[in-house]
């Protein structure tokens, strides 16, 4: 038997290793929609245990909308949150030190009724159009813009436009009462499953401008001194990220687990959800800062100060790139 002061050390050594661990391993607090789909993601790196593996303890806050989630990392209560590009190169403008790791480039499209006579944008004149996300919205603009390439179409002024909430919109749309609806990914999916028909994606309208649809839109954003302080930490979110999207490409029961939080009604809108989400799985690698920069560009010239603020030009550093 060992003596008892010998036991004593050989437990407070254990206990030192393991709080030594614990204190090694930086807890990485995010801060997102609580109905966002990004949670998906998250459920899935939490429950897999696919942060610990590499090297992080994720811890998930809700919070009502983009702008809570913005207030939560400005103020440093939350470590990262999802927000897109635009908005992380127009922060970097402004002094902050903020760093964008893709995780989706799904992006929807203008849908109709399927019983609507209209073949292209141009067969909307004078019609009505909902949009979610506003008059900044970034789809919006794309189409506005391609609009105006092939059709001489001033989309904004020959159209009537609803702006509303995302249900708001898919509701209105789906009772027949807009010819035309710009909505977040997942609710068009939902619209999609419902009936309605897609008249134009943003992809489409993306590469008739030059620019790359590969472009990743969202993405976690993290504080440089957090990447400083944990260094390693944005490859272990990106490689976290990438790894729970191919666990839910090849695992249908991952899925199952998911279904109750994605507020599926059918079937239907079960595959439409899963299909929509894995499509917007960003491509590997770097992001490719010169088709992002004509993004940038497209995006100052028609949503102005308003939505970049002084930006003109991609700032240096925006984007994550592997291994650094």
């Amino acid at each position: 038997m060992k003596p008892f002061g010998m036991l004593c050390g050989m437990v407070l050594a254990m206990a030192a290793s393991v709080s030594a661990a614990c204190a090694e391993t930086p807890v990485l607090r995010a801060a997102v929609l609580e109905s966002g789909t990004v949670n998906w993601e998250l459920d899935t790196i939490s429950h897999y245990g696919l942060d610990e593996a590499n090297g992080f303890k994720l811890e998930v806050r809700g919070v009502a909308g983009g702008s809570a989630a913005q207030v939560a990392f400005q103020g440093g209560e939350a470590d990262t949150i999802v927000s897109d590009w635009l908005w992380v190169a127009r922060q970097r403008a402004n002094g902050r030190d903020y760093v964008f790791v893709p995780y989706s480039r799904a992006v929807g499209g203008l849908l109709v009724p399927a019983d609507s006579e209209a073949e292209t944008l141009a067969d909307l004149r004078g019609g009505k159009i909902g949009i979610a996300g506003g008059p900044l919205d970034k789809s919006w603009l794309i189409l506005r813009a391609y609009a105006e390439q092939e059709y001489g179409m001033d989309l904004a002024g020959e159209t009537e436009q609803v702006f509303g909430a995302p249900p708001l919109i898919y509701k209105t749309a789906i009772s027949g009462g807009l010819d035309g609806a710009i909505n977040f990914w997942h609710f068009l999916a939902k619209m999609e499953a419902d009936g309605m028909r897609s008249l134009v994606t943003v992809d489409d309208a993306a590469v008739a401008l030059g620019l790359d649809p590969d472009t990743p839109l969202l993405g976690y954003v993290l504080k440089g001194e957090t990447i400083a302080e944990h260094p390693g930490i944005a490859d272990a979110l990106a490689n976290a990220s990438q790894q729970a999207k191919e666990l839910l490409a090849t695992d249908d029961a991952a899925w199952e687990r998911l279904r109750p939080r994605m507020n599926a009604k059918s079937d239907a809108e079960f595959a439409a959800l899963k299909a929509g989400f894995l499509a917007g799985t960003p491509a590997p690698g770097p992001v490719d800062e010169v088709a992002a920069d004509r993004m940038l560009q497209l995006m100052a010239g028609l949503g102005g100060e308003e939505l970049l603020g002084p930006v003109k030009a991609l700032p240096d550093g925006v984007f994550y790139r592997p291994g650094s």
